[in-house]
């Protein structure tokens, strides 16, 4: 015998058996009733679509519409008598296609009231090339186009610091 008092060839209690029992019919009942009420939704939506589809056929716009009519027959109605036309004026020139370019009036040199300083005497002028050199060996540089000397001589930056990375110093570049 188990704890319970009910062992493996025991019958359960007469109550329980009856409860089961009527629970059970409840539940086929109430499925029933929840399956019939789904066929009558399904129903209804059919019908409700029924009804827009006859609405969209018999309405404005529709297959069998109220409105429409078969188009009246077209009647020709003989066209009016050509009425005297005066013969049309004289095409007028189109504008050429080349543009009138306004030459501008030259502007006035402007007055320079001080002369600047004169500049140092020029060098006189070299003398003329040989002709038999290359041309490039007969150029000579402009003496008024003579490079000006740098002031002050210009102070070298000290090397940049040595960097140190996360694992030393970097390796030089190859050479």
């Amino acid at each position: 015998m188990n704890k319970n008092g009910y062992g493996p060839q025991t019958q359960p209690p007469k109550y329980l058996n009856d409860f089961s029992k009527a629970l059970a019919n409840e539940v086929r009942i109430l499925l029933a009733e929840v399956g019939k009420l789904r066929d009558e939704r399904r129903a209804l939506q059919y019908e409700i679509a029924e009804l827009m589809q006859m609405k969209s056929k018999h309405g404005a716009g529709g297959e069998f519409a109220p409105d429409w009519r078969p188009k009246p027959p077209m009647v020709e109605v003989p066209p009016p008598p050509p009425a005297v036309e005066a013969p049309p004026p004289a095409p007028t020139p189109a504008p050429p296609g080349w543009r009138v370019v306004h030459k501008r009036p030259e502007r006035k040199a402007r007055l320079i009231k001080a002369p600047p300083p004169a500049p140092a005497p020029a060098p006189a002028p070299a003398p003329p090339p040989k002709p038999e050199l290359p041309a490039w060996a007969q150029w000579r540089p402009n003496p008024l186009l003579a490079p000006t000397p740098v002031s002050a001589p210009m102070v070298m930056s000290p090397a940049p610091p040595v960097r140190t990375g996360l694992f030393g110093p970097s390796t030089p570049p190859p050479k």
